[in-house]
Protein backbone atom coordinates (compact mmCIF):
# COMPACT_ATOMS: atom_id res chain seq x y z
CA UNK A 1 0.00 0.00 0.00
CA UNK A 2 1.12 3.29 -0.61
CA UNK A 3 2.04 6.26 1.94
CA UNK A 4 -0.23 9.04 2.19
CA UNK A 5 0.89 12.20 0.31
CA UNK A 6 1.99 14.74 2.48
CA UNK A 7 -0.28 17.62 3.00
CA UNK A 8 2.26 19.70 3.78
CA UNK A 9 4.05 19.04 0.39
CA UNK A 10 0.72 19.61 -1.15
CA UNK A 11 0.23 23.13 -0.13
CA UNK A 12 3.83 24.09 -0.74
CA UNK A 13 3.35 22.57 -4.56
CA UNK A 14 0.26 24.89 -4.69
CA UNK A 15 1.97 28.05 -3.22
CA UNK A 16 4.34 27.33 -5.81
CA UNK A 17 2.81 26.23 -9.20
CA UNK A 18 -0.76 26.80 -8.56
CA UNK A 19 -3.29 25.25 -11.32
CA UNK A 20 -0.30 23.54 -12.61
CA UNK A 21 -0.45 21.36 -9.59
CA UNK A 22 -3.27 18.75 -9.78
CA UNK A 23 -5.07 15.93 -7.78
CA UNK A 24 -7.92 15.35 -10.16
CA UNK A 25 -8.95 11.56 -11.15
CA UNK A 26 -8.84 12.14 -14.48
CA UNK A 27 -5.29 13.93 -14.58
CA UNK A 28 -3.84 11.37 -12.66
CA UNK A 29 -5.40 8.48 -14.91
CA UNK A 30 -4.20 10.08 -17.76
CA UNK A 31 -0.77 10.43 -16.03
CA UNK A 32 -1.02 6.46 -14.69
CA UNK A 33 -1.02 4.60 -18.10
CA UNK A 34 1.11 4.00 -21.51
CA UNK A 35 0.40 2.00 -24.49
CA UNK A 36 1.19 -1.32 -22.53
CA UNK A 37 -0.85 -4.09 -20.97
CA UNK A 38 0.10 -3.27 -18.10
CA UNK A 39 -3.07 -2.15 -15.70
CA UNK A 40 -2.82 1.95 -14.95
CA UNK A 41 -1.15 2.82 -11.68
CA UNK A 42 -2.29 5.86 -10.87
CA UNK A 43 0.19 9.00 -9.48
CA UNK A 44 -0.80 11.19 -6.13
CA UNK A 45 -0.79 14.03 -8.22
CA UNK A 46 0.25 15.48 -11.44
CA UNK A 47 2.62 18.87 -12.30
CA UNK A 48 3.46 20.85 -14.88
CA UNK A 49 7.25 22.02 -14.85
CA UNK A 50 8.34 24.70 -17.13
CA UNK A 51 11.99 24.95 -16.77
CA UNK A 52 14.66 23.03 -15.37
CA UNK A 53 14.75 25.41 -11.96
CA UNK A 54 11.44 24.15 -11.47
CA UNK A 55 12.24 20.71 -11.82
CA UNK A 56 14.67 21.00 -9.50
CA UNK A 57 12.56 22.83 -6.95
CA UNK A 58 9.58 20.08 -7.32
CA UNK A 59 12.59 17.21 -7.00
CA UNK A 60 13.82 19.02 -3.68
CA UNK A 61 10.64 19.28 -2.45
CA UNK A 62 9.20 15.32 -3.07
CA UNK A 63 13.08 14.18 -1.84
CA UNK A 64 12.59 16.16 1.58
CA UNK A 65 8.65 14.56 2.09
CA UNK A 66 10.14 11.16 0.85
CA UNK A 67 7.50 11.35 -2.26
CA UNK A 68 8.47 9.33 -5.96
CA UNK A 69 9.28 11.38 -8.74
CA UNK A 70 7.75 9.64 -12.31
CA UNK A 71 8.85 11.99 -15.85
CA UNK A 72 6.23 12.14 -17.88
CA UNK A 73 6.01 13.42 -21.05
CA UNK A 74 3.58 12.17 -23.62
CA UNK A 75 2.55 8.80 -22.46
CA UNK A 76 4.15 6.60 -25.81
CA UNK A 77 5.77 4.23 -24.42
CA UNK A 78 4.90 0.14 -24.35
CA UNK A 79 6.86 -1.27 -21.14
CA UNK A 80 4.61 0.71 -18.08
CA UNK A 81 7.64 3.32 -17.97
CA UNK A 82 5.68 5.91 -17.18
CA UNK A 83 3.20 3.73 -14.24
CA UNK A 84 3.25 5.44 -10.32
CA UNK A 85 3.49 1.78 -8.66
CA UNK A 86 4.16 3.93 -4.99
CA UNK A 87 1.92 6.66 -5.76
CA UNK A 88 3.93 9.90 -5.73
CA UNK A 89 3.99 12.77 -8.64
CA UNK A 90 4.00 12.96 -12.07
CA UNK A 91 6.24 14.71 -13.55
CA UNK A 92 4.97 15.97 -16.93
CA UNK A 93 7.65 17.83 -18.99
CA UNK A 94 5.69 18.55 -22.02
CA UNK A 95 5.29 22.22 -21.39
CA UNK A 96 9.20 22.64 -21.25
CA UNK A 97 8.96 22.61 -25.39
CA UNK A 98 11.45 25.45 -26.32
CA UNK A 99 14.19 24.84 -29.20
CA UNK A 100 17.08 26.93 -26.90
CA UNK A 101 19.86 26.86 -29.97
CA UNK A 102 20.16 25.21 -32.96
CA UNK A 103 24.51 25.42 -34.40
CA UNK A 104 23.67 24.83 -38.18
CA UNK A 105 27.71 25.60 -38.69
CA UNK A 106 27.90 22.53 -35.99
CA UNK A 107 24.99 20.23 -36.92
CA UNK A 108 23.88 19.98 -33.52
CA UNK A 109 20.77 21.40 -31.56
CA UNK A 110 20.02 22.33 -27.85
CA UNK A 111 16.12 21.83 -27.07
CA UNK A 112 14.13 21.27 -23.78
CA UNK A 113 13.04 17.87 -22.69
CA UNK A 114 9.63 18.64 -23.70
CA UNK A 115 10.27 18.81 -27.41
CA UNK A 116 8.80 16.39 -29.67
CA UNK A 117 10.60 14.65 -32.93
CA UNK A 118 7.85 16.65 -35.21
CA UNK A 119 9.01 20.11 -33.41
CA UNK A 120 12.25 20.08 -33.77
CA UNK A 121 12.59 18.80 -37.69
CA UNK A 122 9.69 21.73 -37.96
CA UNK A 123 11.78 24.22 -36.36
CA UNK A 124 15.00 22.99 -38.74
CA UNK A 125 13.26 24.14 -42.11
CA UNK A 126 15.27 26.39 -44.04
CA UNK A 127 18.48 25.08 -42.62
CA UNK A 128 18.94 21.96 -44.48
CA UNK A 129 19.48 19.73 -41.43
CA UNK A 130 17.18 17.51 -39.83
CA UNK A 131 16.94 15.30 -36.45
CA UNK A 132 16.65 11.45 -38.29
CA UNK A 133 15.62 9.42 -35.13
CA UNK A 134 12.18 8.54 -35.83
CA UNK A 135 10.48 6.02 -33.13
CA UNK A 136 6.94 6.11 -34.98
CA UNK A 137 5.43 8.07 -32.40
CA UNK A 138 5.87 11.62 -32.22
CA UNK A 139 7.47 11.55 -28.34
CA UNK A 140 9.58 13.50 -26.99
CA UNK A 141 13.32 14.06 -27.26
CA UNK A 142 13.54 13.87 -23.50
CA UNK A 143 11.42 10.79 -23.01
CA UNK A 144 13.23 9.31 -26.73
CA UNK A 145 16.40 9.70 -24.84
CA UNK A 146 15.42 8.03 -21.46
CA UNK A 147 14.33 5.12 -23.43
CA UNK A 148 16.89 4.72 -25.89
CA UNK A 149 14.79 4.92 -28.34
CA UNK A 150 15.61 4.51 -32.25
CA UNK A 151 13.25 3.65 -34.75
CA UNK A 152 13.04 3.37 -38.66
CA UNK A 153 16.48 5.29 -39.17
CA UNK A 154 18.53 3.40 -36.63
CA UNK A 155 20.52 1.06 -39.21
CA UNK A 156 21.84 4.71 -40.71
CA UNK A 157 21.98 7.39 -38.13
CA UNK A 158 21.92 4.83 -35.03
CA UNK A 159 20.04 5.24 -32.06
CA UNK A 160 19.73 8.32 -29.34
CA UNK A 161 22.41 6.86 -27.72
CA UNK A 162 24.92 7.88 -30.48
CA UNK A 163 22.80 11.15 -31.15
CA UNK A 164 22.86 12.88 -27.37
CA UNK A 165 25.75 14.89 -27.21
CA UNK A 166 25.05 16.27 -23.72
CA UNK A 167 22.33 17.11 -21.36
CA UNK A 168 21.15 18.80 -18.26
CA UNK A 169 19.70 16.43 -15.21
CA UNK A 170 18.06 17.11 -12.08
CA UNK A 171 19.00 14.56 -9.57
CA UNK A 172 17.41 12.54 -7.20
CA UNK A 173 18.52 15.87 -4.40
CA UNK A 174 17.41 18.39 -6.78
CA UNK A 175 21.14 19.31 -7.87
CA UNK A 176 21.32 20.36 -11.67
CA UNK A 177 23.80 18.10 -13.28
CA UNK A 178 25.82 19.17 -16.61
CA UNK A 179 27.15 16.39 -18.71
CA UNK A 180 28.90 16.33 -22.17
CA UNK A 181 29.58 19.01 -24.44
CA UNK A 182 29.16 20.00 -27.50
CA UNK A 183 32.44 18.81 -29.18
CA UNK A 184 32.17 15.85 -31.30
CA UNK A 185 34.82 13.48 -28.75
CA UNK A 186 35.64 14.11 -25.80
CA UNK A 187 38.11 11.40 -23.21
CA UNK A 188 37.21 13.82 -20.30
CA UNK A 189 36.23 11.63 -17.36
CA UNK A 190 32.96 9.10 -17.36
CA UNK A 191 30.62 9.24 -19.66
CA UNK A 192 27.96 10.49 -17.59
CA UNK A 193 25.35 11.35 -20.28
CA UNK A 194 25.57 7.86 -21.54
CA UNK A 195 24.92 6.61 -18.18
CA UNK A 196 21.57 8.77 -18.35
CA UNK A 197 20.80 8.24 -21.97
CA UNK A 198 18.68 4.65 -20.73
CA UNK A 199 18.15 5.07 -17.56
CA UNK A 200 14.53 5.58 -17.81
CA UNK A 201 14.32 8.47 -15.55
CA UNK A 202 15.73 5.92 -12.55
CA UNK A 203 18.64 7.88 -12.50
CA UNK A 204 18.21 11.72 -13.10
CA UNK A 205 15.59 13.67 -15.14
CA UNK A 206 16.98 15.12 -18.23
CA UNK A 207 15.16 18.77 -19.02
CA UNK A 208 17.49 19.44 -21.66
CA UNK A 209 19.44 17.69 -24.16
CA UNK A 210 22.24 18.94 -27.08
CA UNK A 211 21.52 16.06 -30.00
CA UNK A 212 23.04 15.66 -33.67
CA UNK A 213 22.02 17.13 -36.46
CA UNK A 214 22.33 15.73 -39.90
CA UNK A 215 21.96 17.31 -43.67
CA UNK A 216 19.48 16.47 -45.85
CA UNK A 217 20.63 14.11 -48.22
CA UNK A 218 20.46 15.42 -51.61
CA UNK A 219 18.15 12.47 -52.99
CA UNK A 220 15.88 10.77 -51.29
CA UNK A 221 13.60 7.45 -52.77
CA UNK A 222 11.76 4.81 -51.09
CA UNK A 223 10.66 1.76 -52.32
CA UNK A 224 8.35 -1.62 -51.34
CA UNK A 225 9.34 -4.88 -52.46
CA UNK A 226 6.93 -8.29 -51.74
CA UNK A 227 8.20 -11.46 -50.83
CA UNK A 228 6.69 -15.56 -51.04
CA UNK A 229 7.83 -15.97 -47.21
CA UNK A 230 8.77 -13.57 -44.23
CA UNK A 231 12.47 -16.06 -45.09
CA UNK A 232 13.13 -14.26 -48.44
CA UNK A 233 12.64 -11.16 -47.49
CA UNK A 234 14.88 -11.71 -44.05
CA UNK A 235 17.41 -13.00 -46.28
CA UNK A 236 17.15 -9.63 -48.58
CA UNK A 237 17.81 -7.72 -45.35
CA UNK A 238 20.78 -9.70 -44.59
CA UNK A 239 22.54 -9.56 -48.10
CA UNK A 240 22.08 -5.95 -48.52
CA UNK A 241 23.38 -5.36 -44.87
CA UNK A 242 26.62 -7.63 -45.53
CA UNK A 243 26.91 -6.15 -49.05
CA UNK A 244 27.70 -2.57 -46.84
CA UNK A 245 24.40 -1.12 -49.04
CA UNK A 246 24.64 2.54 -46.88
CA UNK A 247 20.25 2.04 -46.82
CA UNK A 248 18.73 4.76 -44.72
CA UNK A 249 15.82 2.10 -43.63
CA UNK A 250 14.62 -1.47 -44.36
CA UNK A 251 11.20 -2.65 -42.49
CA UNK A 252 10.06 -5.85 -42.46
CA UNK A 253 6.11 -6.31 -42.17
CA UNK A 254 4.05 -9.83 -42.67
CA UNK A 255 0.67 -10.41 -44.06
CA UNK A 256 -1.26 -9.41 -41.63
CA UNK A 257 0.54 -6.44 -40.27
CA UNK A 258 -0.13 -5.39 -44.43
CA UNK A 259 -3.96 -6.42 -44.14
CA UNK A 260 -4.10 -4.19 -40.92
CA UNK A 261 -2.49 -1.24 -42.59
CA UNK A 262 -4.80 -1.77 -45.58
CA UNK A 263 -7.97 -1.19 -42.99
CA UNK A 264 -6.35 1.37 -41.81
CA UNK A 265 -4.99 3.75 -43.80
CA UNK A 266 -7.19 2.80 -46.87
CA UNK A 267 -3.80 1.69 -49.02
CA UNK A 268 -3.92 -1.35 -51.37
CA UNK A 269 -0.07 -2.50 -50.72
CA UNK A 270 -0.11 -6.28 -51.43
CA UNK A 271 -0.99 -8.07 -48.47
CA UNK A 272 2.12 -10.73 -48.21
CA UNK A 273 5.08 -10.56 -46.49
CA UNK A 274 6.91 -6.80 -47.60
CA UNK A 275 10.43 -4.82 -47.23
CA UNK A 276 9.97 -1.35 -47.35
CA UNK A 277 13.18 0.95 -48.54
CA UNK A 278 14.68 3.79 -47.57
CA UNK A 279 17.66 5.15 -49.90
CA UNK A 280 19.21 8.83 -48.88
CA UNK A 281 22.45 10.17 -50.94
CA UNK A 282 23.16 11.95 -54.29
CA UNK A 283 21.10 11.52 -57.10
CA UNK A 284 23.69 8.56 -58.92
CA UNK A 285 24.21 7.02 -55.61
CA UNK A 286 20.82 6.56 -54.68
CA UNK A 287 20.04 5.07 -57.76
CA UNK A 288 22.75 2.33 -57.36
CA UNK A 289 21.60 1.51 -54.00
CA UNK A 290 17.88 0.78 -55.33
CA UNK A 291 19.58 -1.13 -58.27
CA UNK A 292 21.77 -2.96 -55.87
CA UNK A 293 18.79 -3.89 -53.69
CA UNK A 294 16.30 -4.68 -56.07
CA UNK A 295 18.94 -7.18 -57.55
CA UNK A 296 19.30 -8.85 -53.69
CA UNK A 297 15.64 -9.09 -54.17
CA UNK A 298 14.76 -10.53 -57.62
CA UNK A 299 17.27 -13.10 -57.22
CA UNK A 300 15.18 -14.29 -53.72
CA UNK A 301 12.23 -14.17 -55.12
CA UNK A 302 10.79 -10.55 -54.82
CA UNK A 303 8.24 -8.93 -56.66
CA UNK A 304 6.79 -5.72 -57.42
CA UNK A 305 9.45 -3.35 -57.04
CA UNK A 306 7.68 0.06 -56.31
CA UNK A 307 9.59 3.35 -56.66
CA UNK A 308 8.08 5.87 -54.38
CA UNK A 309 10.77 9.37 -55.27
CA UNK A 310 7.83 12.07 -54.79
CA UNK A 311 8.14 13.21 -51.07
CA UNK A 312 4.10 13.35 -51.22
CA UNK A 313 4.20 9.41 -51.83
CA UNK A 314 7.30 8.77 -49.45
CA UNK A 315 5.71 10.63 -46.80
CA UNK A 316 1.96 8.37 -47.72
CA UNK A 317 4.34 5.18 -47.71
CA UNK A 318 5.81 5.84 -44.25
CA UNK A 319 2.88 7.31 -42.54
CA UNK A 320 1.53 3.27 -43.85
CA UNK A 321 4.29 1.82 -41.46
CA UNK A 322 4.33 4.12 -38.82
CA UNK A 323 0.15 3.18 -38.39
CA UNK A 324 1.17 -0.54 -38.23
CA UNK A 325 0.95 -0.55 -34.25
CA UNK A 326 -2.66 1.27 -34.33
CA UNK A 327 -3.66 -0.28 -37.29
CA UNK A 328 -3.54 -3.45 -35.74
CA UNK A 329 -5.05 -2.92 -32.32
CA UNK A 330 -7.94 -2.14 -34.73
CA UNK A 331 -7.88 -6.06 -35.86
CA UNK A 332 -9.53 -6.75 -32.51
CA UNK A 333 -11.30 -4.01 -31.21
CA UNK A 334 -11.64 -3.57 -27.24
CA UNK A 335 -7.84 -5.07 -26.95
CA UNK A 336 -5.03 -4.24 -25.77
CA UNK A 337 -0.97 -4.91 -27.07
CA UNK A 338 1.38 -6.90 -25.26
CA UNK A 339 4.37 -6.05 -27.22
CA UNK A 340 7.64 -7.04 -27.66
CA UNK A 341 10.31 -6.29 -29.09
CA UNK A 342 14.14 -8.04 -29.08
CA UNK A 343 17.19 -7.42 -31.31
CA UNK A 344 20.11 -10.35 -32.60
CA UNK A 345 22.77 -10.17 -34.84
CA UNK A 346 22.19 -9.75 -38.50
CA UNK A 347 23.35 -13.04 -39.07
CA UNK A 348 20.87 -14.47 -36.43
CA UNK A 349 17.94 -12.70 -37.86
CA UNK A 350 16.66 -15.39 -40.19
CA UNK A 351 16.74 -18.06 -37.52
CA UNK A 352 15.29 -15.61 -34.91
CA UNK A 353 12.04 -14.88 -37.12
CA UNK A 354 11.91 -18.10 -38.47
CA UNK A 355 11.33 -19.49 -34.86
CA UNK A 356 9.05 -16.84 -33.84
CA UNK A 357 6.84 -17.70 -36.41
CA UNK A 358 6.91 -21.53 -35.66
CA UNK A 359 6.12 -19.97 -32.01
CA UNK A 360 3.11 -17.86 -33.49
CA UNK A 361 1.42 -20.39 -35.08
CA UNK A 362 0.93 -22.54 -32.16
CA UNK A 363 -1.27 -19.94 -30.46
CA UNK A 364 -4.78 -18.57 -30.75
CA UNK A 365 -4.98 -14.96 -30.96
CA UNK A 366 -3.51 -12.71 -33.44
CA UNK A 367 -0.22 -12.09 -33.94
CA UNK A 368 1.80 -9.37 -36.03
CA UNK A 369 5.41 -9.30 -36.96
CA UNK A 370 7.31 -6.01 -37.79
CA UNK A 371 9.99 -4.01 -37.31
CA UNK A 372 13.58 -2.50 -38.14
CA UNK A 373 15.20 -5.55 -39.45
CA UNK A 374 17.73 -3.73 -40.98
CA UNK A 375 19.50 -3.31 -37.40
CA UNK A 376 18.37 -6.65 -36.35
CA UNK A 377 15.06 -5.25 -34.47
CA UNK A 378 11.59 -6.75 -34.99
CA UNK A 379 8.50 -6.36 -32.77
CA UNK A 380 5.64 -8.38 -32.00
CA UNK A 381 2.37 -6.94 -31.83
CA UNK A 382 0.18 -9.35 -30.00
CA UNK A 383 -3.89 -8.63 -29.39
CA UNK A 384 -4.99 -9.61 -26.22
CA UNK A 385 -8.29 -9.76 -23.99
CA UNK A 386 -6.33 -8.80 -20.70
CA UNK A 387 -9.76 -10.26 -18.97
CA UNK A 388 -8.94 -13.66 -20.11
CA UNK A 389 -6.67 -16.06 -18.68
CA UNK A 390 -5.75 -18.14 -21.30
CA UNK A 391 -4.40 -15.11 -23.93
CA UNK A 392 -2.33 -13.30 -21.33
CA UNK A 393 -0.57 -16.65 -20.53
CA UNK A 394 -0.20 -17.58 -24.15
CA UNK A 395 1.05 -13.84 -24.72
CA UNK A 396 3.55 -13.98 -21.82
CA UNK A 397 4.71 -17.64 -23.29
CA UNK A 398 5.63 -16.24 -26.62
CA UNK A 399 7.06 -12.98 -25.50
CA UNK A 400 9.20 -14.99 -23.14
CA UNK A 401 10.28 -17.61 -25.94
CA UNK A 402 10.94 -15.04 -28.52
CA UNK A 403 13.20 -12.94 -25.59
CA UNK A 404 14.79 -15.86 -23.86
CA UNK A 405 15.80 -17.04 -27.56
CA UNK A 406 17.16 -13.55 -28.96
CA UNK A 407 19.29 -13.69 -25.86
CA UNK A 408 20.65 -17.06 -26.63
CA UNK A 409 21.74 -15.92 -29.67
CA UNK A 410 23.49 -12.68 -28.02
CA UNK A 411 20.90 -10.45 -28.62
CA UNK A 412 18.87 -8.23 -26.65
CA UNK A 413 15.87 -8.62 -24.39
CA UNK A 414 14.50 -4.88 -26.07
CA UNK A 415 15.89 -3.31 -29.22
CA UNK A 416 14.36 0.26 -28.12
CA UNK A 417 11.38 -0.41 -25.86
CA UNK A 418 13.40 -0.25 -22.95
CA UNK A 419 12.85 -2.63 -19.70
CA UNK A 420 10.12 -0.69 -17.59
CA UNK A 421 8.31 -2.84 -15.51
CA UNK A 422 8.00 -5.34 -18.20
CA UNK A 423 11.20 -6.74 -19.25
CA UNK A 424 12.52 -6.20 -15.65
CA UNK A 425 13.31 -10.32 -15.27
CA UNK A 426 15.13 -10.71 -17.95
CA UNK A 427 17.93 -8.61 -17.24
CA UNK A 428 19.59 -10.84 -15.46
CA UNK A 429 20.00 -13.58 -18.30
CA UNK A 430 20.60 -10.78 -20.35
CA UNK A 431 23.54 -9.31 -18.49
CA UNK A 432 24.45 -11.35 -15.40
CA UNK A 433 24.18 -11.07 -11.55
CA UNK A 434 27.25 -8.87 -11.17
CA UNK A 435 26.12 -6.54 -13.86
CA UNK A 436 22.86 -6.14 -12.51
CA UNK A 437 24.38 -5.61 -8.96
CA UNK A 438 26.71 -2.88 -10.54
CA UNK A 439 23.36 -1.30 -12.00
CA UNK A 440 22.27 -1.56 -8.71
CA UNK A 441 25.04 0.37 -6.75
CA UNK A 442 24.88 3.04 -9.17
CA UNK A 443 21.51 3.25 -8.57
CA UNK A 444 21.92 3.25 -4.91
CA UNK A 445 25.04 6.19 -5.40
CA UNK A 446 22.56 8.29 -6.96
CA UNK A 447 18.82 7.84 -5.80
CA UNK A 448 19.62 6.06 -2.46
CA UNK A 449 16.09 6.39 -0.95
CA UNK A 450 14.94 5.17 -4.71
CA UNK A 451 12.39 7.99 -5.61
CA UNK A 452 13.10 8.50 -8.97
CA UNK A 453 10.92 6.29 -10.65
CA UNK A 454 11.19 3.50 -8.60
CA UNK A 455 10.02 -0.30 -9.83
CA UNK A 456 11.70 0.47 -13.14
CA UNK A 457 14.57 -1.17 -15.14
CA UNK A 458 15.84 -3.31 -12.03
CA UNK A 459 14.01 -5.76 -9.78
CA UNK A 460 14.44 -5.76 -6.00
CA UNK A 461 17.38 -7.41 -4.37
CA UNK A 462 17.29 -10.78 -2.88
CA UNK A 463 14.90 -10.29 0.24
CA UNK A 464 13.46 -6.58 -0.16
CA UNK A 465 10.09 -5.58 -1.59
CA UNK A 466 9.34 -5.07 -4.91
CA UNK A 467 6.00 -2.32 -4.38
CA UNK A 468 5.49 -2.44 -8.31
Amino acid sequence: MNKPFPEALAERLIQHFGQRFSRGESTRLQHGRDESVHAPQLPDAVIHAESTDEVALIVRLCAEHGVPVIPFGVGSSVEGHVLAPQGGISLDLSGMNQVVAIHADDGDATVQAGVTRKQLNDELKGTGLFFPIDPGADATLGGMAATRASGTNAVRYGTMRENVLASTVVLADGRIMKTGGRARKSSAGYDLTRLLVGSEGTLGIMTELTVKLYPIPEAISAAVCTFPDIDSAVQTVIQTIQLGVPIARIELLDTLSLKAINQFSKTTLAEAPTLFFEFHGSPAGVAEQAQTVQAIADELGGANFAWATRPEDRSRLWQARHDAYFACLQLKPGCRCFPTDVCVPISRLAECIAATSEDIAQVGIPIALFGHVGDGNFHLVVLVDTANEQEMAEAAWISQRVVERAIAMEGTCTGEHGIGLGKRKYLPLEHGEVAVDVMRAIKSALDPHNLLNPGKILLPAPGTRDDA
